[in-house]
Protein backbone atom coordinates (compact mmCIF):
# COMPACT_ATOMS: atom_id res chain seq x y z
CA UNK A 1 0.00 0.00 0.00
CA UNK A 2 1.31 3.44 -0.87
CA UNK A 3 1.28 6.21 1.70
CA UNK A 4 2.03 9.90 2.11
CA UNK A 5 5.19 10.81 4.01
CA UNK A 6 4.31 13.58 6.46
CA UNK A 7 7.93 13.95 7.52
CA UNK A 8 10.62 16.65 7.17
CA UNK A 9 12.44 14.65 4.48
CA UNK A 10 12.58 12.15 2.92
CA UNK A 11 9.18 13.28 1.79
CA UNK A 12 6.47 12.48 -0.71
CA UNK A 13 7.74 13.15 -4.23
CA UNK A 14 5.85 13.56 -7.49
CA UNK A 15 5.48 10.74 -9.98
CA UNK A 16 7.61 12.72 -12.43
CA UNK A 17 10.50 13.06 -9.95
CA UNK A 18 10.37 9.30 -9.42
CA UNK A 19 10.22 8.77 -13.17
CA UNK A 20 13.41 10.81 -13.67
CA UNK A 21 15.37 8.14 -11.79
CA UNK A 22 14.60 5.42 -14.33
CA UNK A 23 17.61 6.43 -16.44
CA UNK A 24 21.13 5.13 -15.79
CA UNK A 25 23.97 7.64 -16.24
CA UNK A 26 27.73 7.42 -16.32
CA UNK A 27 29.40 9.92 -13.99
CA UNK A 28 31.97 10.83 -16.65
CA UNK A 29 29.35 11.47 -19.32
CA UNK A 30 29.22 15.01 -20.66
CA UNK A 31 25.42 15.14 -20.48
CA UNK A 32 25.48 14.14 -16.81
CA UNK A 33 28.16 16.70 -15.96
CA UNK A 34 26.08 19.35 -17.74
CA UNK A 35 23.12 18.43 -15.53
CA UNK A 36 25.34 18.88 -12.46
CA UNK A 37 26.38 22.35 -13.66
CA UNK A 38 22.77 23.30 -14.33
CA UNK A 39 21.81 22.27 -10.81
CA UNK A 40 24.63 24.34 -9.34
CA UNK A 41 23.53 27.42 -11.29
CA UNK A 42 19.82 26.97 -10.51
CA UNK A 43 20.59 26.82 -6.78
CA UNK A 44 22.48 30.11 -7.01
CA UNK A 45 19.49 31.59 -8.82
CA UNK A 46 17.13 30.37 -6.11
CA UNK A 47 19.36 31.94 -3.47
CA UNK A 48 19.43 35.21 -5.41
CA UNK A 49 23.23 35.43 -5.30
CA UNK A 50 25.73 36.20 -8.02
CA UNK A 51 28.07 33.62 -9.49
CA UNK A 52 30.90 36.07 -8.96
CA UNK A 53 30.41 36.04 -5.19
CA UNK A 54 29.00 32.58 -4.49
CA UNK A 55 29.29 29.03 -5.75
CA UNK A 56 27.35 25.82 -5.19
CA UNK A 57 29.12 22.65 -4.07
CA UNK A 58 27.29 19.33 -4.15
CA UNK A 59 28.43 16.79 -1.56
CA UNK A 60 27.58 13.08 -1.45
CA UNK A 61 25.59 11.99 1.59
CA UNK A 62 22.79 13.34 3.75
CA UNK A 63 22.47 16.90 5.02
CA UNK A 64 24.65 16.12 8.01
CA UNK A 65 27.48 15.21 5.62
CA UNK A 66 27.19 18.73 4.18
CA UNK A 67 27.25 20.38 7.60
CA UNK A 68 30.23 18.28 8.63
CA UNK A 69 32.06 19.08 5.39
CA UNK A 70 31.76 22.79 6.19
CA UNK A 71 32.81 22.49 9.83
CA UNK A 72 35.67 20.06 9.15
CA UNK A 73 36.94 21.90 6.04
CA UNK A 74 36.34 25.58 6.68
CA UNK A 75 37.05 26.09 10.39
CA UNK A 76 40.72 26.89 10.87
CA UNK A 77 43.02 26.23 13.84
CA UNK A 78 42.66 29.84 15.00
CA UNK A 79 38.86 29.92 14.71
CA UNK A 80 36.43 29.85 17.61
CA UNK A 81 32.85 28.89 16.74
CA UNK A 82 29.77 30.02 18.65
CA UNK A 83 27.10 27.35 18.11
CA UNK A 84 23.47 28.35 18.70
CA UNK A 85 21.47 25.40 19.99
CA UNK A 86 17.75 24.85 20.53
CA UNK A 87 17.39 21.28 19.35
CA UNK A 88 19.04 18.07 18.21
CA UNK A 89 20.52 19.48 15.00
CA UNK A 90 22.31 22.30 16.78
CA UNK A 91 23.64 19.69 19.20
CA UNK A 92 24.80 17.62 16.24
CA UNK A 93 27.03 20.52 15.18
CA UNK A 94 28.45 20.52 18.69
CA UNK A 95 29.25 16.79 18.33
CA UNK A 96 31.03 17.47 15.05
CA UNK A 97 33.14 20.21 16.62
CA UNK A 98 33.99 17.88 19.49
CA UNK A 99 35.05 15.12 17.12
CA UNK A 100 37.45 17.42 15.23
CA UNK A 101 38.68 19.12 18.41
CA UNK A 102 37.55 22.52 17.14
CA UNK A 103 37.38 25.43 19.55
CA UNK A 104 33.71 26.18 20.21
CA UNK A 105 31.28 27.75 22.65
CA UNK A 106 27.65 26.69 23.01
CA UNK A 107 24.81 29.16 23.41
CA UNK A 108 21.77 27.02 24.21
CA UNK A 109 18.14 27.94 24.83
CA UNK A 110 15.08 25.77 25.46
CA UNK A 111 13.65 23.82 22.54
CA UNK A 112 10.58 26.06 22.42
CA UNK A 113 12.64 29.27 22.38
CA UNK A 114 14.81 30.88 19.70
CA UNK A 115 18.40 32.13 20.00
CA UNK A 116 18.31 35.89 20.67
CA UNK A 117 20.64 38.37 19.00
CA UNK A 118 20.91 40.40 22.20
CA UNK A 119 22.22 37.40 24.15
CA UNK A 120 24.69 36.61 21.37
CA UNK A 121 25.88 40.22 21.34
CA UNK A 122 26.68 39.89 25.05
CA UNK A 123 28.60 36.64 24.46
CA UNK A 124 30.62 38.29 21.70
CA UNK A 125 31.38 41.25 23.91
CA UNK A 126 32.61 38.98 26.70
CA UNK A 127 34.67 36.76 24.38
CA UNK A 128 36.35 38.61 21.50
CA UNK A 129 38.12 35.40 20.38
CA UNK A 130 34.94 34.14 18.68
CA UNK A 131 35.37 34.20 14.90
CA UNK A 132 32.30 32.31 13.63
CA UNK A 133 28.60 31.72 14.35
CA UNK A 134 26.84 28.50 13.36
CA UNK A 135 23.11 27.94 13.68
CA UNK A 136 20.12 25.97 12.41
CA UNK A 137 17.39 27.92 10.62
CA UNK A 138 14.47 25.47 10.78
CA UNK A 139 15.03 23.23 13.79
CA UNK A 140 13.00 20.13 12.94
CA UNK A 141 13.46 18.77 16.46
CA UNK A 142 10.43 20.88 17.33
CA UNK A 143 9.38 22.69 14.15
CA UNK A 144 10.51 26.08 15.44
CA UNK A 145 11.84 28.62 12.92
CA UNK A 146 14.84 30.56 14.19
CA UNK A 147 15.30 34.17 13.14
CA UNK A 148 18.35 34.88 10.98
CA UNK A 149 18.30 38.65 10.50
CA UNK A 150 19.51 39.90 13.88
CA UNK A 151 22.18 37.20 14.22
CA UNK A 152 23.33 37.76 10.63
CA UNK A 153 23.70 41.48 11.38
CA UNK A 154 25.88 40.68 14.41
CA UNK A 155 28.06 38.37 12.34
CA UNK A 156 28.46 41.03 9.69
CA UNK A 157 29.18 43.86 12.15
CA UNK A 158 31.84 41.78 13.91
CA UNK A 159 33.41 40.28 10.78
CA UNK A 160 32.45 36.75 11.79
CA UNK A 161 31.98 33.72 9.57
CA UNK A 162 28.25 32.92 9.38
CA UNK A 163 27.26 29.26 8.86
CA UNK A 164 23.58 28.35 8.47
CA UNK A 165 22.06 24.88 8.45
CA UNK A 166 19.02 25.58 6.24
CA UNK A 167 18.31 21.91 5.73
CA UNK A 168 14.53 21.95 5.92
CA UNK A 169 13.99 25.59 4.99
CA UNK A 170 15.93 26.40 1.80
CA UNK A 171 13.58 26.26 -1.17
CA UNK A 172 10.53 26.36 1.10
CA UNK A 173 10.74 29.91 2.42
CA UNK A 174 12.41 33.04 1.01
CA UNK A 175 15.97 33.49 2.35
CA UNK A 176 17.95 36.51 1.17
CA UNK A 177 21.36 34.83 1.32
CA UNK A 178 23.21 37.86 -0.05
CA UNK A 179 21.56 40.44 2.21
CA UNK A 180 22.16 38.20 5.23
CA UNK A 181 25.76 37.76 4.07
CA UNK A 182 25.68 34.04 4.84
CA UNK A 183 29.10 32.53 4.20
CA UNK A 184 28.03 28.89 4.08
CA UNK A 185 24.42 27.72 3.75
CA UNK A 186 23.78 23.97 3.81
CA UNK A 187 20.70 22.08 2.61
CA UNK A 188 19.98 18.73 0.98
CA UNK A 189 18.31 17.09 -1.98
CA UNK A 190 15.38 15.56 -0.10
CA UNK A 191 13.86 18.59 1.60
CA UNK A 192 11.95 21.58 0.25
CA UNK A 193 13.25 21.21 -3.32
CA UNK A 194 11.32 17.91 -3.14
CA UNK A 195 13.97 15.55 -4.50
CA UNK A 196 15.10 12.26 -3.00
CA UNK A 197 17.93 11.52 -0.52
CA UNK A 198 21.51 11.20 -1.74
CA UNK A 199 23.42 14.47 -1.56
CA UNK A 200 23.67 17.76 0.28
CA UNK A 201 24.59 21.11 -1.20
CA UNK A 202 26.48 24.09 0.11
CA UNK A 203 26.07 27.68 -1.08
CA UNK A 204 29.47 29.15 -0.32
CA UNK A 205 31.16 32.52 -0.60
CA UNK A 206 34.05 32.09 -2.99
CA UNK A 207 36.25 34.45 -0.99
CA UNK A 208 35.90 32.34 2.15
CA UNK A 209 36.46 29.10 0.24
CA UNK A 210 39.76 30.40 -1.12
CA UNK A 211 40.91 31.73 2.25
CA UNK A 212 40.15 28.39 3.95
CA UNK A 213 41.31 25.98 1.27
CA UNK A 214 43.95 24.28 3.45
CA UNK A 215 41.88 23.52 6.57
CA UNK A 216 40.26 20.20 5.55
CA UNK A 217 40.60 17.38 8.09
CA UNK A 218 39.13 14.61 5.91
CA UNK A 219 39.48 13.44 2.32
CA UNK A 220 35.89 12.57 1.42
CA UNK A 221 34.41 15.70 3.03
CA UNK A 222 37.04 18.13 1.75
CA UNK A 223 34.80 20.99 0.63
CA UNK A 224 37.47 22.93 -1.23
CA UNK A 225 38.69 19.92 -3.21
CA UNK A 226 35.11 19.08 -4.14
CA UNK A 227 34.59 22.68 -5.27
CA UNK A 228 37.82 22.81 -7.25
CA UNK A 229 37.03 19.59 -9.12
CA UNK A 230 33.40 20.53 -9.76
CA UNK A 231 34.33 23.98 -11.06
CA UNK A 232 36.21 22.51 -14.03
CA UNK A 233 33.35 20.74 -15.81
CA UNK A 234 30.83 19.47 -13.27
CA UNK A 235 32.66 16.26 -12.36
CA UNK A 236 32.22 15.02 -8.79
CA UNK A 237 35.47 13.83 -7.17
CA UNK A 238 34.08 10.44 -6.21
CA UNK A 239 31.10 8.39 -7.37
CA UNK A 240 28.00 10.52 -7.23
CA UNK A 241 24.36 9.45 -6.61
CA UNK A 242 23.40 9.69 -10.29
CA UNK A 243 19.74 8.78 -9.92
CA UNK A 244 19.30 11.26 -7.07
CA UNK A 245 20.91 13.96 -9.20
CA UNK A 246 18.46 13.31 -12.04
CA UNK A 247 15.52 13.41 -9.62
CA UNK A 248 16.77 16.69 -8.16
CA UNK A 249 17.17 18.21 -11.62
CA UNK A 250 13.52 17.36 -12.32
CA UNK A 251 12.45 18.65 -8.89
CA UNK A 252 14.09 22.02 -9.59
CA UNK A 253 12.08 22.30 -12.80
CA UNK A 254 8.90 21.52 -10.88
CA UNK A 255 9.69 24.16 -8.27
CA UNK A 256 9.96 26.68 -11.08
CA UNK A 257 6.68 25.47 -12.59
CA UNK A 258 4.96 25.91 -9.23
CA UNK A 259 5.96 29.57 -9.29
CA UNK A 260 9.19 29.52 -7.32
CA UNK A 261 10.04 29.61 -3.64
CA UNK A 262 7.38 32.09 -2.57
CA UNK A 263 4.53 30.06 -4.06
CA UNK A 264 5.85 26.87 -2.49
CA UNK A 265 6.18 28.67 0.83
CA UNK A 266 2.55 29.76 0.60
CA UNK A 267 1.45 26.16 -0.05
CA UNK A 268 3.48 24.89 2.90
CA UNK A 269 2.17 27.69 5.11
CA UNK A 270 -1.43 26.92 4.11
CA UNK A 271 -0.87 23.23 4.85
CA UNK A 272 0.67 24.01 8.22
CA UNK A 273 -2.00 26.44 9.38
CA UNK A 274 -4.77 24.06 8.34
CA UNK A 275 -3.05 21.16 10.12
CA UNK A 276 -2.60 23.06 13.38
CA UNK A 277 -6.12 24.48 13.32
CA UNK A 278 -7.81 21.12 12.73
CA UNK A 279 -5.57 19.25 15.17
CA UNK A 280 -6.36 21.75 17.92
CA UNK A 281 -10.06 21.27 17.21
CA UNK A 282 -9.49 17.57 17.95
CA UNK A 283 -7.68 18.39 21.19
CA UNK A 284 -4.06 17.98 20.03
CA UNK A 285 -1.98 20.92 21.25
CA UNK A 286 1.22 22.09 19.51
CA UNK A 287 4.46 22.19 21.49
CA UNK A 288 5.63 25.45 19.94
CA UNK A 289 3.72 28.56 21.03
CA UNK A 290 5.78 31.18 19.18
CA UNK A 291 7.96 31.07 16.05
CA UNK A 292 6.28 27.97 14.64
CA UNK A 293 7.80 27.18 11.24
CA UNK A 294 5.71 26.21 8.19
CA UNK A 295 7.39 22.83 7.68
CA UNK A 296 6.73 20.47 10.60
CA UNK A 297 4.78 20.66 13.85
CA UNK A 298 5.33 18.90 17.17
CA UNK A 299 2.10 17.92 18.92
CA UNK A 300 1.89 17.00 22.59
CA UNK A 301 0.50 13.60 23.49
CA UNK A 302 -3.24 14.08 24.18
CA UNK A 303 -3.96 14.30 27.91
CA UNK A 304 -7.54 13.04 27.47
CA UNK A 305 -6.26 9.72 26.09
CA UNK A 306 -4.74 8.06 29.14
CA UNK A 307 -3.86 4.98 27.09
CA UNK A 308 -2.30 6.88 24.16
CA UNK A 309 0.76 5.18 22.69
CA UNK A 310 2.68 6.55 19.73
CA UNK A 311 3.20 3.13 18.13
CA UNK A 312 -0.53 2.37 18.05
CA UNK A 313 -1.27 5.85 16.70
CA UNK A 314 1.50 5.52 14.11
CA UNK A 315 0.29 2.15 12.87
CA UNK A 316 -3.28 3.42 12.58
CA UNK A 317 -2.12 6.33 10.42
CA UNK A 318 0.12 4.12 8.30
CA UNK A 319 -2.67 1.63 7.67
CA UNK A 320 -4.75 4.56 6.45
CA UNK A 321 -2.10 5.99 4.12
CA UNK A 322 0.05 8.36 6.22
CA UNK A 323 3.46 8.11 7.88
CA UNK A 324 4.54 10.62 10.54
CA UNK A 325 7.58 11.05 12.82
CA UNK A 326 8.01 10.30 16.52
CA UNK A 327 8.87 13.19 18.80
CA UNK A 328 12.41 14.44 19.32
CA UNK A 329 11.81 16.87 22.20
CA UNK A 330 14.08 16.12 25.15
CA UNK A 331 11.68 16.26 28.10
CA UNK A 332 8.16 16.26 26.63
CA UNK A 333 6.23 13.47 24.91
CA UNK A 334 5.41 14.61 21.38
CA UNK A 335 4.90 13.35 17.85
CA UNK A 336 5.68 15.32 14.70
CA UNK A 337 3.71 15.85 11.52
CA UNK A 338 5.40 17.39 8.49
CA UNK A 339 3.55 19.13 5.67
CA UNK A 340 6.24 19.60 3.02
CA UNK A 341 6.75 17.63 -0.18
CA UNK A 342 3.99 16.85 -2.66
CA UNK A 343 1.34 17.57 -0.02
CA UNK A 344 -1.74 19.76 -0.42
CA UNK A 345 -4.64 20.92 1.79
CA UNK A 346 -6.79 17.99 0.67
CA UNK A 347 -4.12 15.65 2.07
CA UNK A 348 -4.28 17.47 5.41
CA UNK A 349 -8.08 17.20 5.40
CA UNK A 350 -7.86 13.46 4.80
CA UNK A 351 -5.20 13.03 7.51
CA UNK A 352 -7.33 14.82 10.07
CA UNK A 353 -10.32 12.62 9.20
CA UNK A 354 -8.17 9.56 9.92
CA UNK A 355 -6.94 11.06 13.22
CA UNK A 356 -10.49 12.02 14.19
CA UNK A 357 -11.66 8.43 13.81
CA UNK A 358 -8.73 7.23 15.93
CA UNK A 359 -9.46 9.87 18.56
CA UNK A 360 -13.15 8.96 18.78
CA UNK A 361 -12.28 5.31 19.44
CA UNK A 362 -9.54 6.27 21.93
CA UNK A 363 -11.88 8.52 23.93
CA UNK A 364 -14.55 5.80 24.10
CA UNK A 365 -12.05 3.14 25.21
Amino acid sequence: MGYKLLTPGPLTTTATVKQAMRVDHCTWDREYKTITQEIRQKLLDLAGVSEADYTTILMQGSGSFGVESVLSSMIGPKDHVLICVNGAYGRRMVSMCERYALLYTVYEVAEDEIPEAAAIAKILEEDPTITAIAMVHSETTSGILNELEGIAALANENGLLFIVDAMSSFGGIPIDVSALSIDFLVSSSNKCIQGVPGFSFILAKREQLEQRRDFARTVSLDLYDQYETMEKDGKWRFTSPTHTVLAFHQALQELEQEGGIYQRYMRYLTNNRLLRQKMEELGYRPFIKNHQGPFITSFLYPTKQANFTFNTFYQHLKQNGFVIYPGKISKVDCFRIGNIGDIYPEDIDRLVEVIEKYTEVAYVS
